[in-house]
């Protein structure tokens, strides 16, 4: 019993670490809508085979969904609203206190496009270039000055820190992500960072989010004797002042737009120049609350119950 007590805390202690982050990516669990205390977790990748693998002894999965409904992303010379976002990741804690983060197909991080201030005169105009000046002088259309930005995940986050998650000032996790620019001159290829250059947040709590637990059955029906249990940390505002910002990519015919976006917003920005915000952070963390007494089955159950919980 202790033993599977123990290892239940850590699975749990090291989920923390992704708490506040803000967004990642290789599973297959598409959206579902979910019953009760799993409905945060609609997209937690249970039948991603690590988290299958997850024996309860060793290794410990554990769903984690954090959702924002607002913020800010200040890219060099420009801020860009940030629309609701929706994270979610399987935590794979080892018995080194180490993780693996498992992401949803499609990636970790869902977020509802933002109108950016301006649209396109805000992100070109005015201009000395001819070929430019052109352009500007077109977008009294308001269909055509219209631009929309997502932030999207790439790749993998990394760099996951213990307990980062219930404090403030501490870096939780590493996490690569790319701005989409969306408009009809811009094309729908436009990109400020990339997968192979992507602009690397480090989110940090500015402040400590409010702290509750809850148990319940594998269906998702509250159960102060229920196998599972969920962590819920809310209302956290959070932040990062230390990314870099690459060029943009993609804007235009072959890129022809690219320098003049670059150019009147400021790109590449510099560490330091930039910043973002994510506003009342509402953040889940659902697990087997003793893993070590369902070993060597516990990331099977964990499915098991993800899907009896489903509407």
């Amino acid at each position: 019993m202790r033993t599977g007590s123990n290892r239940a805390r850590v699975g749990l202690l090291a989920s923390i670490t992704a708490l506040a982050a803000v967004a990642s990516v290789s599973s297959a669990t598409a959206a579902t809508a979910l019953n009760g205390n799993w409905a945060p977790f609609d997209r937690c990748p249970v039948d991603a085979p690590a988290m299958l693998a997850a024996d309860g002894a060793t290794d410990t999965a554990t769903c984690v969904a954090s959702h924002s409904a607002s913020g800010s992303i200040k890219l060099g010379n420009t801020v860009v609203p940030v629309g609701a976002s929706d994270l979610q990741i399987g935590v794979i804690t080892h018995p080194n206190g180490g993780t693996t983060v498992v992401s949803p197909a499609g990636g970790a991080l869902v977020a509802d496009s933002a109108k950016v201030p301006g649209g396109l005169l805000g992100l070109m105009c005015p201009s000395d270039v001819p070929v430019i000046t052109g352009i500007c002088n077109t977008l009294t259309d308001v269909s055509l000055n219209r631009v929309t930005a997502t932030i999207e995940s790439v790749n993998n986050p990394t760099d996951f820190k213990l307990l980062a998650g219930t404090t403030t000032g501490q870096p939780i996790v590493t996490l690569p992500v790319r701005i989409h620019l969306e408009n009809t001159l811009l094309g729908d290829k436009c990109y400020i960072g990339s997968s192979s250059d992507p602009i690397l947040l480090k989110p940090q709590n500015l402040t400590r989010p409010a702290v509750g637990t809850t148990k319940f059955a594998g269906d998702g029906t509250t159960d102060a004797a229920g196998p599972m249990g969920r962590i819920n940390l809310l209302g956290a505002a959070q932040t990062d002042t230390t990314y870099a910002v690459p060029g943009t990519s993609g804007c235009g015919l072959l890129g022809a737009l690219n320098w003049a976006v670059n150019l009147k917003t400021g790109l590449p920005s510099a560490s330091g120049n930039n910043n973002v915000t994510l506003n009342d952070a509402q953040t889940y963390v659902a697990t087997i609350n003793n893993p070590g007494l369902v070993a060597p089955d516990a990331g099977k159950l964990l499915s098991q119950y993800w899907h009896s919980s489903a509407q």
